[in-house]
Formats: structure tokens, C-alpha cells, sequence
């Protein structure tokens, strides 16, 4: 079968991964709104394509934090790789490696950060870092991965609670007995025994800044005032991110919010008015991305995962501010279906996509990517 877009990689996925992998790597919380409308956002937003543009000769290549990268799309961190393929985490640093792209190491991996560096020693690598009840167990973690060379830390701020994933539950989802994990011990869904800190605040993010000298990115971010708040707390930069859907059932999708319908009372004239207001709202709609873009202006950098599916969906992310964008499941599909080769085809794809997406909407590289690419619309 030829692997043509990613949505192939996902039934080669669905088909061939035991069924209590699959439920696992695919779980929403709850009735999985917020999961399905990340990739459902994308649909409403519709380009605005420039013509006669010469694109002859595009560019695909951005920066984050600094270090330039072959185009604008990363793995984000997810868990348990090795449940897709049986180098886990070591294929999937390989495959970003090759492609010259960002890997954000899962703090939850089967295979260890230094099985993961020495595979692909020249990758270019961040760590996802959640906050322990034991802080000096958070500390060590930060300072071994600062030792192995990784180039940022990814605070991930949702995760107060594990979201409540239905079809984990029913399955009795645990990590198999022959993969290991970096922290010893589990609890049902998964989870490591070392609980995660739900008491943690703004006031403890000193503390974190001050056991590294590695810039911070904070993820989880969804309203405005959170990103003022990781603005005035110092931090890097900001993963826009509701965790794949796992988390709060119900949250915005990353991208835009939710439609708003207007009716009249069924006169012409009252029709009439009720579709203005509706042209109004979805010229002037406020998406979750752009309101946090809006915010920051630039002091910091920000990025998306959530329901990227096509180099489309890049383009649009980047339209609205994103510096990059990462993706999580589909990394896990490429990995389902032939290991790193199968995660550089993902990749590959996307670049080749986001390319043609460029040049068919007149950008010749990413720096010419802006708002006025882009128009909400109804479906």
C-alpha cells in the first residue's frame, strides 16, 4: 500500500497495533469533543492564495529557540513508544535526526534519554518535564538530561490530574511487563507511581528556573492570561496545546473556538441582519492561537500541537503566529508502521505538503507566512 497521506498511516495504525495499544495511543478524555475538534478546526479556516508570485525557489527552513531547523514541524512528546515499535523512542530520534527537525523527548518513554541520545547523537532534542510530589527527583531529571545535551526543557502545566480516558479504563491499561520506564512502578491507566504535583503554581516556577540554566517552554497554555503570566515569569517560549484532547473534554481546540449561530425571527429583514452578524463574528472570531499570539507579540516564541494532519494545516498554524508546530499521534502511526522509516515518511510527507501548500498560496518561504493568508469561514 502506498503511503500517500497521513490519515493512510492511521488505518495501517488502527488495523495492526493491538487494540489496547491503539485505544490508548488514540483516547480522548470523556466523549473525545475536544480531541475530535483539534483536527476539525483546521477545516474552518480557509487560505487566501496569492497568484504570479515566482515560486519557483521555496524555502522551507525556520528557526526555534535559535537553532534553525529543516522546516516547521516537530515531534511533540508522547508516551510509550515502544507499545508501536520495538525501538520505541531510539526510532523516533533517528527519523527526526535525519529530517534535521525538533524531538521532544516524552517524560514517560521506554527507552532511557541515554539510549535515546546515543541513537541519534546529532539530533536536536527538547525534554517534556512534568513536576514531581518528590522535587529532588524532578532536579535530577533536569540535571541528567542538561548533561546529555538536550537544548530545552518542556514544562507541561495540564496535567494537575490525568483526564478521565474511557476505553483505558475499560481495557485496564499497564505499560507490559517487558517494557520498562524510566520511573519505576505504575498505576492503573499507565500513570508512574511517582505522582505528579497538582499543588503546583506560578510561585514555584522559580524555583525550576533556578536548578537549570536551559530555556524553559511552557505547555498547556490556552487563554491569554496564562500567556502574560509565562510572558512576566521569564519563560522561552509557549506550546499552545490541550494535550491531544486527553485532558479537559470540552476545552477550545488550539487552533479556533467554536462556531457562534445566529438566527432571525424568519423575515427577509431579520434574516438579513442575523447574516451580517454572522459575517461579522467570523471575520472578527478570536481563535485560541491568535489571542495568545496577540498577547505575547512577540516576546517570546509560540508553538501548537493538537490535530495537525496536513502541510496545510502547518500553513494555517503558521498564518496565525505559530513558529512551529508539533505532532504526537501521527509520529506513533509512522512508528506503528515501519519504525523510523515509517516516522520519516510522516515527516517527509508533511514537509513535502507544507512546500506545495507554500507555493500554491505564494509564499516562497516562511517569513512571507502571515494572517492575511487566512479567513474563518462556516462550514
Amino acid at each position: 500500500m502506498a503511503m500517500v497521506c497521513l490519515s493512510d498511516f492511521e488505518e495501517y495504525a488502527k488495523e495492526h497495533l493491538p487494540k489496547i495499544a491503539w485505544d490508548y495511543y488514540s483516547a480522548g478524555a470523556d466523549d473525545c469533543c475536544t480531541r475530535d475538534n483539534n483536527i476539525l478546526a483546521y477545516k474552518r479556516i480557509r487560505l487566501r492564495p496569492r497568484v504570479l508570485r515566482d515560486v519557483s525557489v521555496s524555502d522551507t527552513r525556520t528557526t526555534v529557540q535559535g537553532t534553525e531547523i529543516s522546516f516547521p514541524v516537530g515531534i511533540a512528546p508522547t508516551a510509550f513508544h515502544c507499545l508501536a515499535w520495538h525501538e520505541g523512542e531510539m526510532a523516533t530520534a533517528r527519523a527526526t535526526e535525519a529530517l534535521n527537525t525538533c524531538y521532544i523527548t516524552s517524560t514517560y518513554s521506554t527507552c532511557s534519554v541515554e539510549e535515546i541520545v546515543a541513537a541519534a547523537p546529532n539530533g536536536y532534542r527538547w525534554f517534556q518535564l512534568y513536576v514531581y510530589r518528590d522535587r529532588k527527583l524532578s532536579e535530577e531529571i533536569v540535571h541528567r538530561v542538561e548533561a546529555l545535551g538536550y537544548k530545552a526543557l518542556v514544562l507541561t502545566v495540564d496535567v494537575p490530574y490525568t483526564g478521565k480516558r474511557r476505553n483505558d479504563i475499560r481495557n485496564k491499561f499497564r505499560l507490559p511487563p517487558h517494557l520498562k520506564q524510566e520511573d519505576a512502578g505504575q498505576e492503573p491507566h499507565g500513570i508512574p507511581a511517582t505522582a505528579l504535583d497538582p499543588s503546583i503554581s506560578w510561585k514555584d516556577m522559580h524555583w525550576l528556573q533556578s536548578i537549570t540554566r536551559l530555556p524553559i517552554i511552557i505547555k498547556g497554555i490556552l487563554t491569554k492570561e496564562d500567556a502574560e503570566l509565562a510572558v512576566e515569569h521569564g519563560f522561552q517560549g509557549i506550546i499552545v496545546s490541550n494535550h491531544g484532547g486527553r485532558q479537559l473534554d470540552g476545552g477550545p481546540a488550539t487552533v479556533t473556538s467554536s462556531n457562534t449561530v445566529v438566527h432571525g425571527d424568519g423575515s427577509p429583514a431579520a434574516e438579513a441582519a442575523a447574516t451580517l452578524l454572522m459575517l461579522i463574528y467570523f471575520r472578527e472570531q478570536i481563535d485560541v492561537l491568535s489571542e495568545i499570539v496577540d498577547t505575547v507579540q512577540g516576546r517570546i516564541e509560540v508553538y501548537l500541537d493538537g490535530g495537525v494532519r496536513t502541510g496545510s494545516d502547518v500553513l494555517k498554524a503558521l498564518a496565525l503566529g505559530a513558529k512551529c508546530v508539533f505532532i504526537g499521534r501521527p509520529a506513533v502511526w509512522g512508528l506503528a508502521y515501519k519504525g523510523e522509516e515509517g516516522v520519516r515518511e510522516v515527516l517527509q510527507i508533511l514537509n513535502d505538503e507544507f512546500r506545495l501548500s507554500m507555493a500554491l498560496s505564494g509564499c516562497r518561504n516562511v517569513a512571507e507566512i502571515n494572517r492575511n493568508l487566512v479567513h474563518f469561514a462556516r462550514l
